[in-house]
C-alpha cells in the first residue's frame, strides 16, 4: 500500500466517483467527524458521484439516501441499494430478494443467532439488528468488549456450517443466505442508475475501506485506499488497497478526498 499523498494527477483526473465504507472509514470511533462530512460535501460539490457501500441496515440507509449528499447507498453488504429520486421526490429501493424470500431467510438466521450467542461468550446481537431486512449482525466490539480473532473465527464457522455467507467488518460479523456482495450490488446500481459497466469503468471510481468485508472492492478497483486503521486487519486479508492514509477513520477519509480533489485541480490546470 502506497501513501495516499503519492496519488498522481493522471489517476485523479480519471475519477468521477468515490465509493466508501462507513464504519471506521467514514466514521471515527462511532461518530462522524466534521472533517469527514465536510469532505463528503466538498466531493459532491466538485461533481463527484458519492455512494456509501456499507454493511449497515436498511433503516440507516433510508436516512442516508434521503438526507446525505450522496447519489445512492448500498447496504447490508450488497442486499440492496436505495436512492432518492428528486424528480419524483421519492425514495427508491432495489433488493436482491423478494419480500417473501427475505422473511423466510430471516427465520433461518434466527437459529444461527441463538447458536452464536450461546457458543461464543461475549458476543451480542448488533444494536441495529432491528432495522435490518436481510442479514444477521453479531457485535464483537461495537457495544461489547473487543473479542479476540479466534472468537471472530468461531462466529464465522457457525455461519458457514449453516451454509450462510459471512463477512467480518471492523465491528460486526455479518451473515446472510445468498451469494451477493457489496461489489455485486454496486455493479447493479451503476448499471441501473447511470448505465455504467463497472467491469469496464472501474478505473473511474475510487473505493475507500478499512476491513476484510471490503476485500472484493479492493480487488476490483485498481484505485482504492484504506484508512490507517486497516493495518489491524491486513494479516487476515488477501486483497489490500493500492493506497493507505496517514490518519484513521473519518480523518483518513478526508485525507483521501483531499488527495483526489487537489490532484484533479492540478490535472485540469495550465
Amino acid at each position: 500500500m502506497s501513501p495516499i499523498h503519492t496519488l498522481s494527477p493522471d489517476i485523479a483526473k480519471q475519477v468521477i466517483g468515490i465509493l466508501f465504507d462507513l464504519d471506521d472509514t467514514f466514521t471515527s470511533h462511532g461518530k462522524i467527524k466534521s472533517e469527514a462530512f465536510q469532505a463528503l460535501w466538498a466531493a459532491k460539490k466538485a461533481g463527484l458521484i458519492m455512494v456509501p457501500i456499507t454493511g449497515r441496515p436498511a433503516g440507516w440507509c433510508d436516512h442516508i439516501a434521503r438526507m446525505w449528499p450522496v447519489d445512492g447507498v448500498v447496504g447490508e453488504n450488497g442486499a440492496f441499494y436505495f436512492w432518492y429520486d428528486f424528480k419524483e421526490r421519492k425514495l427508491k429501493r432495489r433488493f436482491v430478494d423478494t419480500e417473501d424470500l427475505r422473511r423466510e431467510k430471516r427465520a433461518r438466521l434466527e437459529e444461527i443467532k441463538k447458536e452464536v450467542l450461546a457458543a461464543v461468550h461475549g458476543t451480542a446481537l448488533a444494536s441495529d439488528q432491528l432495522y435490518r431486512e436481510t442479514d444477521l449482525a453479531i457485535d464483537y466490539c461495537e457495544d461489547v468488549p473487543p473479542l479476540p480473532w479466534k472468537d471472530i473465527e468461531r462466529i464465522c464457522t457457525i455461519f458457514t456450517k449453516h451454509d450462510a455467507t459471512c463477512k467480518v467488518s471492523s465491528i460486526h460479523v455479518n451473515g446472510w443466505f445468498g451469494t451477493y456482495s457489496k461489489l455485486d450490488m454496486t455493479r447493479v446500481l451503476a448499471r441501473e442508475l447511470w448505465g455504467f459497466d463497472l467491469d469496464q469503468e472501474q478505473a473511474r471510481f475510487f473505493f475507500c475501506g478499512d476491513s476484510p468485508n471490503d476485500e472484493p472492492m479492493f480487488a476490483h478497483f485498481p484505485h482504492s485506499a484504506g484508512v490507517k486503521n486497516i493495518h489491524k486487519f491486513t494479516a487476515h486479508m488477501k486483497h489490500l488497497p493500492a493506497y493507505v492514509t496517514d490518519r484513521e477513520g473519518g480523518l483518513g477519509f478526508a485525507e483521501i478526498v483531499e488527495a483526489i480533489l487537489c490532484n484533479r485541480n492540478h490535472a485540469s490546470g495550465p
